[in-house]
């Protein structure tokens, strides 16, 4: 089957580049409201501000890019912080090799940016092409149409709002139902994934709400970029070839990193398994076949254990009928061909030996004054299939160490005829005036040296065949099928058996990737019921049981949708659970009043 590497967070161990950093030159004071006053509504007034300094070579003090992509469980309240006064910022992240992009997540400690763009570059940061606008106003901004009003548009309003002042969150996910991708290896599917540079353009700041009259403060002092944690979801490229990766053009060992030379498999072979192993070039390479599971592996040379090495050859490839195109390469053990199959000039097959002997090609035992120098066909001393050797004029033999019946005087030019009515003396040359003289010579039957060019060829064409018809999946192209499988409104009864702790119209707010687990804020708009766990019309968490197993996210729940949401509860810690069996669907009326009616009549 086509293979998938596990989806990690990219940007750890890895450190950010920014255009600027407070208190790099010297000591900045600014100022800030503390992030439990703006967590409430702003409405409720910012409270009074809080004044401190930024240096860059004081620990306690600095807020350094690297404090984007830290562990945001060991340093949670630790962030990067822009210089005072700029509206222009860059943040960028430089990855060592290719890797392939599933989500964005940027958690800002100031408010997030009027207008900012996401961008990916796929040659090192030599050219770039955005992934998605942010404005609050796509049109006056970008002169794009805002994808809440038209889906699949490049612009989006939906995460440039001043409120929440801090914490505000930025996602980006790169498959969507706007990017529909069939095969996860397709070069459409590359084009749109693969990576080696991320950077996000900060271009218009702007201020809370709460920050109007009667501040004390001064103005530039609030003026600055402040970004809690950069997550970058994706995995190594591997072609569908690999499910696990390994240190690449780095040294040390780094806990939780994201490697990008991938350990390949199905006998590929390069840091992203994008070529077939030197011995395995039989026919083109090919990525692994996401959509139907394929592996389309790398064919083995037929080299008869003659070469380490084979190279994929177009013209052979198509003479063939598109079955081998592989031709090996430095022959050993005297061998030579596009197969290894036949023995170099001045060597002959052993036919008592299998092809792929060290030893087939026995070196030919020829007579040096009877055999012949230059022969028919190259070089050959000997025919390389039977080992006979190729003779001069009037010479006999398998190794041309005697004159033929009729010849005498074996020597340096051959031999001669013998000038008598019947055979002669191979020394002398004197004529047998008798039969009883004459020697008899045993000569198999059908002993003559065959004709080179008529001889076939031994070897015969054995067509390989592997088995296509093993469905796999790819998690990126069916996260339904990764953990889960969404449950759909079957029957009444379907439904009461399921026996619900809670059922929920809730609007989703934001979805936080913990790492170990995940946590979606929402707002309860209407409780059909509850069980043990009291549930109020308000904010509240529910936790998704399985949101990081390799990049799944099930069941999908989307910021600024209404759900209904139906699930078990954990009572001993009051949390609302989501998991395979929950009933998971877009809010409908009539969707509601049907479960409303399930719930009251249905189930006893």
């Amino acid at each position: 089957r086509s293979c998938n590497p596990p989806v990690g967070n990219l940007a750890t161990g890895r450190t950010p580049v920014t255009l600027t950093t407070c208190g790099l030159n010297s000591t900045e004071l600014y100022c800030f409201y503390p992030d439990q006053n703006l967590l409430h509504q702003v409405s409720q007034g910012c409270g009074q501000p809080r004044c401190t300094k930024c240096n860059a070579n004081q620990p306690d003090n600095s807020h350094l890019p690297a404090d984007m992509t830290d562990d945001f469980f060991a340093n949670p309240i630790s962030w990067w912080q822009s210089a005072q006064g700029v509206h222009r910022e860059e943040i960028r992240l430089d990855f060592e090799t290719e890797f392939y992009l599933t989500h964005v997540i940027a958690v800002f400690k100031s408010p997030r940016p009027a207008a900012m763009v996401l961008e990916r570059s796929q040659d090192y940061g030599q050219t770039w092409r955005p992934y998605k606008y942010f404005s609050i106003n796509c049109t006056a901004t970008f002169g794009l149409q805002d994808d809440l009003i038209e889906e699949g548009s490049m612009c989006t309003s939906r995460y440039s709002d001043a409120v929440p002042c801090t914490r505000g969150e930025v996602i980006y996910r790169a498959l969507s139902p706007a990017n529909k991708i069939e095969d996860p290896y397709s070069p459409e599917a590359q084009d749109l994934l693969k990576l080696t540079n991320l950077r996000f353009l900060l271009l218009k700041r702007q201020e809370c709400p709460c920050h109007g009259s009667g501040l004390l403060e001064k103005p530039q002092r609030f003026a600055h970029y402040a970004i809690y944690d950069l997550i970058i979801r994706g995995s190594c490229f591997c072609n569908g070839h690999a499910e696990e990766c390994e240190l690449a053009n780095r040294t040390g060992v780094m806990e939780n990193v994201v490697h990008g030379k991938c350990v390949c498999r199905h006998n590929t072979a390069g840091d992203h398994c994008e070529k077939c192993a030197p011995l395995y070039n039989d026919q083109p390479w090919k990525p692994g076949d996401g959509k139907t599971g394929a592996p389309n592996e790398c064919r083995k040379c037929r080299c008869h254990n003659h070469s380490d090495s084979c190279h994929f050859d177009l013209s052979v490839w198509l003479a063939s009928g598109k079955r081998s195109g592989g031709v090996c390469d430095n022959c050993k053990h005297n061998t030579e061909g596009h197969r290894c199959q036949r023995c170099k000039p001045g060597y002959y097959r052993d036919r008592g030996k299998p092809m792929s002997s060290t030893e087939v090609c026995k070196p030919c035992a020829c007579q040096p004054v009877g055999s012949a120098n230059a022969t028919f066909n190259r070089s050959w001393r000997c025919h390389p299939r039977t080992g006979f050797c190729y003779c001069k004029p009037g010479v006999a033999g398998p190794s041309c160490d005697r004159c033929l019946m009729g010849y005498w005087g074996f020597g340096e030019n051959g031999c001669r005829p013998c000038d008598c009515a019947r055979d002669c003396d191979q020394h002398t040359g004197n004529c047998f005036n008798s039969y009883d003289n004459e020697p008899f010579f045993n000569i198999p039957l059908g002993g003559r040296i065959p004709d080179l060019e008529q001889m076939p060829t031994n070897e015969s064409e054995e067509e390989w065949k592997w088995n296509d018809h093993e469905q796999g999946f790819s998690a990126l192209r069916h996260p339904e099928k990764c953990v889960c499988k969404e449950k759909v409104l079957g029957s009444v009864t379907d439904f009461c058996q399921m026996k619900y702790a809670y059922v929920i119209k809730a609007r989703i707010l934001s979805a936080h990737d913990k790492g170990t687990h995940a946590e979606v804020v929402v707002k309860v708009k209407k409780v059909l019921k509850s069980g043990k766990v009291k549930i109020a019309r308000s904010n509240r968490s529910i936790y998704p049981e399985s949101w990081t197993n390799r990049g799944c996210t099930c069941p999908i729940l989307n910021p600024g949708t209404d759900y209904l949401i139906a699930g078990q509860e954990d009572s001993r810690t009051s949390k609302l659970l989501v998991n395979m069996n929950s009933l998971v669907k877009p809010w409908k009326a009539h969707l509601g009043k049907q479960v409303s009616d399930i719930l009251r009549t249905g189930c006893r």
